[in-house]
């Protein structure tokens, strides 16, 4: 019976022998080195997952990652609506309702922008 290793490294190989090149590059999750295809896309063969830098010179990450931080942007942005209502909710003052209402709804398009990005990812 071969180790997972052993089968990855064979798919790693026969990849290599369709024309992929071996990177410099080290995949984030599990450090394995990174392939790049004719396409320019990375990929960590060890995780059969697509690897994607987001700029050049900055971490790479791979698209589980970015879900996460799209997640925890969305858990944030609840987080300071909620707290905006309990405001809008206890003031009286006018000025001050309609700067609460203001900073709110611009938290809710960005809240709608972030949801919209998730489907699409």
């Amino acid at each position: 019976m071969q180790s997972k290793d052993d089968t990855s490294i064979k798919r790693m190989a026969n990849l290599l022998r369709q024309g992929a090149t071996l990177t410099d590059l080290a995949c984030p999750a599990c450090s394995a080195p990174l392939l790049r295809f004719k396409d320019n896309t990375l990929w960590c063969e060890q995780d059969q997952k697509k690897v994607i830098i987001a700029k050049e010179d900055t971490q790479i990450q791979t698209a589980p990652q970015v879900n996460t931080a799209y997640d925890k942007l969305e858990s944030t942005l609840l987080t300071k609506i909620q707290v905006f209502e309990e405001k809008i909710e206890k003031t009286e003052d006018l000025d001050e309702i309609q700067k609460l209402s203001a900073a709110l709804s611009e938290l809710l398009n960005s809240l709608e922008k972030v949801r919209k990005i998730k489907t699409n990812t």
